[in-house]
């Protein structure tokens, strides 16, 4: 009896240190890392759609939109601990999207993203930082003899306008527009000759060759109100299409993508006061010239091959200097 008195203590340690060994194993491992720091932190929703339409009367007009949102908070508890009483949902993200497209309107992707940071920093203390990129689709009203739709639209992907607005608390917007997907091709007025070569060079110079690529493009505005953004895209637009094909009536020789790049970003920066800073990027997609001999046939130059990979990419990145701003 004294024996088993002696063993009920024991045992009701043993059961003890056993549930506390299994509490510890479900508890998650939280590595203890020395020495770390945060670069960036930032979180939102992505790909939020919405078409919007105002009626005049039986007048339609329509503009779509898909926007990325993301979000920086001043505390990172939420990595740290994970207690997230901080975090905006993405799904209230997402409806506040929707909801500022009924209370604001957009007149501009590029006004409609500085609504959507400005509405996050403007009703939330911790948010530190917000930015939106937002693509239009490209819809474009039905026409036939100069006669307008009143509201039916096509489909029309020649290019694609994008912009990137990027706002910290306290701080101005930093406006980007874009445009991106535009092929354009010339089947004559463009040469490549003169280039270095080396015992790996087997490239043939050209006098004459077709001169295919599909523009992207970014520039930076130097303030983001008092802007006619839609003028703005149109005119870069427009600048870039003329140093690529020059007149009409006869073209304009290339002796190279980059001095085209070159004289397109010079040209939007004459034109566009507002424009602070302008990347171009012109990938060179290849046409080549099938050889028809072994068939008996001449081709000079009329029956070519689309190449899409590998292809040459060109791209630059110029800016107004300190003196051109005085």
């Amino acid at each position: 009896e004294e024996c088993q008195k002696n063993e009920q203590p024991t045992k009701k340690l043993f059961k003890c240190l056993q549930s506390r060994k299994t509490q510890e194993q479900e508890r998650p491992c939280v590595p203890c890392v020395q020495n770390v720091e945060f670069v960036r932190t930032g979180y939102g929703k992505n790909a939020v759609k919405v078409l919007l339409i105002r009626r005049q009367g039986g007048y339609h007009s329509i503009i779509e939109l898909k926007a990325d949102v993301e979000l920086t908070l001043r505390s990172r508890k939420d990595y740290l601990s994970g207690d997230n009483s901080d975090i905006i949902p993405t799904d209230t993200i997402k409806n506040t999207v929707h909801a500022l497209a009924k209370i604001k309107g957009v007149k501009t992707i590029e006004q409609f993203s500085m609504d959507i940071c400005n509405h996050f920093l403007g009703n939330f203390s911790h948010v530190l930082r917000a930015k939106v990129y937002m693509e239009e689709a490209p819809w474009r009203r039905l026409e036939k003899n100069g006669v307008e739709h009143a509201h039916a639209f096509i489909f029309s992907p020649e290019v694609c306008r994008f912009c990137d607005v990027e706002q910290k608390v306290n701080g101005i917007p930093v406006v980007h527009s874009g445009l991106k997907d535009m092929k354009v091709l010339k089947t004559t007025q463009s040469g490549f000759e003169g280039f270095l070569r080396d015992r790996f060079t087997t490239l043939q110079e050209a006098k004459d060759r077709c001169f295919c690529t599909s523009v992207y493009s970014r520039w930076r505005y130097s303030k983001a109100h008092g802007v006619d953004f839609d003028a703005a895209w149109k005119s870069v637009k427009e600048a870039i299409i003329e140093k690529f094909a020059g007149p009409y009536d006869r073209g304009e020789f290339s002796p190279s993508v980059q001095k085209t790049l070159y004289d397109a970003q010079v040209l939007v920066l004459n034109r566009i006061p507002e424009v602070e800073e302008i990347e171009i990027v012109m990938p060179n997609q290849h046409y080549f010239t099938i050889d028809m001999t072994k068939m008996g046939l001449n081709n000079k130059d009329e029956v070519l091959l689309p190449l899409d990979n590998p292809s040459g990419n060109i791209t630059g990145t110029v800016r107004r200097t300190q003196q051109a701003k005085l």
